[in-house]
Order: structure tokens, then sequence, then C-alpha cells
């Protein structure tokens, strides 16, 4: 399967891999693949980060626009996101359809993927919050200017487009700058309830989000 036509963003939701599997054209493909990559070419569907060649890859056979392919994934990003799947994929000793054998891990091994992305998923904040930055390596999205460790940062909600899709993902702003953020036409979070947002999603003691909100200045 050209790793290309796998790699292309579908335009609608994909078939179940069992309803995929159904269909006369893809009974000589099996559900799933596990293998080490081909080439560097596919992206990983969970991360969005190239596959490098060589590396243990999940590919989930999906139907779209043009014909049936293969939904890549990293062994360890699907281990985290789709862990039903690869435990499926495992039973069905999907490492049989790989041109060549991989030397793939144990499934109890990669348990620990699983677990952390519960873990993440379970604290993780939604915009709009603010924080004390964990280290200097953030910037702000505005102006650019490096966030030192420890200092306020409020992060914002802007709409970006992945081919097809249009997801929302979240920026660090610097208090000074979130009014004229919040003004901006791809910003999905609203100044009307941006200090109800902060005191909900931010955690923080009243006297430290009182003094977010100074930084931050007038919400007009």
């Amino acid at each position: 399967m050209n790793d290309t036509l796998n790699d292309r963003d579908q335009n609608e939701t994909p078939e179940s891999p069992t309803a995929a599997a159904s269909a006369p054209e893809e009974e000589a493909k099996p559900i799933y693949v596990i293998e080490g990559a081909r080439s560097a070419r596919a992206r990983c569907k969970s991360c969005r980060k190239k596959i490098a060649k060589g590396a243990l890859r999940l590919g989930v056979l999906v139907v779209g626009p043009f014909g049936p392919g293969y939904m890549w994934h990293h062994l360890n990003c699907a281990a985290g996101r789709l862990y039903d799947k690869l435990e499926e994929a495992y039973r069905l000793e999907a490492w049989r359809a790989a041109a060549e054998k991989p030397n793939v891990p144990s499934l109890e091994s990669l348990r620990a993927f699983k677990e952390r992305a519960a873990e993440r998923k379970a604290n993780r904040k939604y915009p709009p919050y603010a924080e004390q930055a964990p280290s200097g390596r953030s910037s702000c999205k505005h102006c650019g200017e490096s966030i030192e460790k420890g200092a306020w940062r409020v992060v914002l909600g802007r709409e970006v487009q992945f081919g097809s899709q249009v997801r929302t993902t979240p920026i660090n702003v610097l208090p000074a700058h979130v009014v004229e953020v919040l003004q901006e036409p791809d910003c999905t979070s609203n100044i009307s309830d941006l200090q109800s947002g902060l005191k909900e999603n931010s955690g923080l003691s009243t006297a430290e989000l009182t003094e977010v909100l100074q930084a931050i200045g007038p919400l007009q």
C-alpha cells in the first residue's frame, strides 16, 4: 500500500475497521497491520509527526474517497490512544501481514503508554486558563517574546486548519497581550467569559487569579 495514499487526510469520517473489511474489495486486506515503516513518508494520525523508516507502526484499515487504505500510527501512540484496537491487532497477530516480520514488544510493555495517556487526559486543562510557566522555553504567540520560568502566561484557544479539518489549539500569551489576542478572528476564547473561564479552568487561588487579571488589565 502506498504510504502517500495512506497518509492523505480523509475528508469524510472513515468507516470502522470491521465495516471496511466487510466490503468485497477489501476482502484480501487485513483489518490491522503491525510493521516497520517501509519509508518515512507517512504521518502518524495520532501525533501527526512523520513515522521514521523502520519504526514500528500500526495500520488501521479504512475506506476513504480514494478507496481502501491504512491509517498509520506509531505503535507507542496507538498504545496511548487506540489501545483497544492495538489489543485486537495483537490478538490477530497483525504482524503476520507485514512484508518482513517485525520484532514487536509485548502488549503488557505498551500498557504504560495507555496509563500515561489516561493520566494526561485526566489532568488536561482547557483554554482559557492561566499558569506560571514551568520553564523558560515558551514564548508569547502575539509578540514572540520569551516567557520566563515562573512568569504568568495565559493559554487561549486558536483555530488551526489541518487539511480539511479545523481544530482548536492552545497558545501561550503574555497577560499584557491577552485583550489584543482575544479580538483576533481565529481566537476561540471569548472576552466576555474570560474571567469566569480563568477561574474555573486554572485552579488558582483568589489572590493568584486577582494578580493575573490585574496583569491582563481592563477587559474591553
